[in-house]
């Protein structure tokens, strides 16, 4: 890496500025523009003086660590944050990761591996571009704040739409409890995701191939483990690497998410580029999906960049679609009507839009695909499509 990385380093209280210089690379792309005594200071120096990377050297476990790091990401999402800590992480670096972190190191460390971290971390957080000049496919992180609103159906559709439109697309299977990706698309889990965690070494195109599980359609799909107890072997600092990689040899990144906010799904709405926000057309629903919409808002999220689906949008349950948008804050984006081929064709692991792709559902979630695929292109004539299924 031969550009110039403008580094900012903030020291917590109590850490001796001595011990953090002396792991700090010299003569090196990571050219220190401060080394500033205190958190809050830093934070003033941070305002005034432009910086492509911060580094926060603390004693240990910070609440002041973690509230600087939350500011400094929520003020620019695309700028990478590493700490740098005195004593033992443990019981830390979750913490951290949760505050936004990129990488954690304890210290004492060489120069040399400080800097090849930092310069890790600055490829990561600017993808795979940055080393390889190689451009990044978007990532889609589908979300539902409630259980039961079809994340998966929409996740697995969305993607079959999008292999049948000529696209490579490839599915995560996020839910790592419980995930059904696999048996949504008839796929049978010979290899998943606990498999290429454990497995180490580099992520690289031919080794993501080996775990991928083709479908029909094209679209490829990393499966969710097993078994409940395998979800702890995956690792936020894993899917950033992982996801990075994955957007580098697909045109389409789809993450099948478990409910709520968990360290994971954070990790991977950061690393998005849109969000696909899943509700159904009831009350317990729309709340926890304007919920989980203030939830994005909060983050920094940009408005834009998340489209809404309401699924079973026909359902009569007291609510019209004109009702939704005083409940959410906004129109959908799509609108996913009942049908109730859906279930028959999800337990036989084939998508509504392979077994009968003429029918609204179908349409529907089709016109989703189109959606991402204008916002890509700005191609009008697919933005004729999704107009007839979505709610435009």
């Amino acid at each position: 890496m031969s550009e110039i990385i403008k580094t900012l380093v903030a020291l917590d209280e109590g850490v001796d500025r001595d011990d953090i210089q002396a792991s700090l690379p010299v003569e090196s792309d990571i050219h220190v523009v401060g080394l500033v005594d205190g958190l809050e200071e830093s934070w003033n120096t941070l305002q005034a003086t432009p910086a492509d990377l911060i580094v926060v050297a603390c004693g240990g476990y910070s609440d002041r660590a973690l509230f600087f790091i939350d500011g400094a990401v929520k003020q620019r999402p695309d700028r990478p944050v590493v700490v740098l800590s005195l004593q033992s992480p443990n019981g830390f670096v979750r913490r951290v990761f949760e505050s936004g972190a990129d990488d954690i190191i304890a210290l004492p460390e060489s120069p040399a591996l400080v800097r090849f971290a930092l310069q890790k971390a600055v490829a990561r957080k600017q993808g795979a571009a940055v080393a390889t000049g190689v451009a990044l496919a978007p990532m889609i992180c589908v979300l539902g704040p409630k259980g039961g609103t079809g994340k998966t159906v929409t996740s697995c559709n969305l993607a079959v739409s999008l292999a049948r439109a000529g696209h490579r697309p490839v599915i995560v299977d996020l839910d790592l409890q419980f995930g059904d990706v696999g048996l949504s698309l008839g796929l049978t889990p010979d290899r998943t995701i606990h498999d290429l965690a454990k497995a180490g070494g580099t992520l690289d195109a031919e080794k993501l191939d080996a775990y991928l599980a083709l479908h029909p359609s094209g679209a490829r799909v990393l499966m969710a483990p097993t078994r409940p107890d395998q979800a702890a072997a995956i690792t936020v600092e894993f899917l950033r690497d992982l996801y990075a990689a994955l957007r580098t040899t697909n045109d389409y990144v789809i993450v099948d998410t478990p409910p709520g906010f968990t360290p994971e799904v954070i990790a991977s709405i950061d690393g998005s580029s849109h969000i696909c926000m899943v509700g159904m057309l009831d009350s317990l629903s729309l709340k926890n999906t304007k919920l989980g919409l203030e939830t994005l808002e909060l983050m920094g999220y940009e408005n834009e960049r998340v489209r809404l689906v309401l699924n079973r949008a026909d359902s009569r349950v007291g609510i019209t679609r004109d009702e939704v948008k005083d409940i959410v804050g906004r129109n959908p984006d799509v609108l996913v009507p009942s049908d109730r081929d859906i279930p028959r064709v999800l337990t036989e692991g084939t998508p509504i839009v392979m077994a009968n792709p003429r029918s609204e559902a179908a349409r529907s979630f089709a016109a989703l695909a189109d959606l991402f695929i204008v916002s890509e292109n700005g191609d009008g004539k697919k933005n004729k499509r999704w107009r007839r299924g979505g709610s435009k």
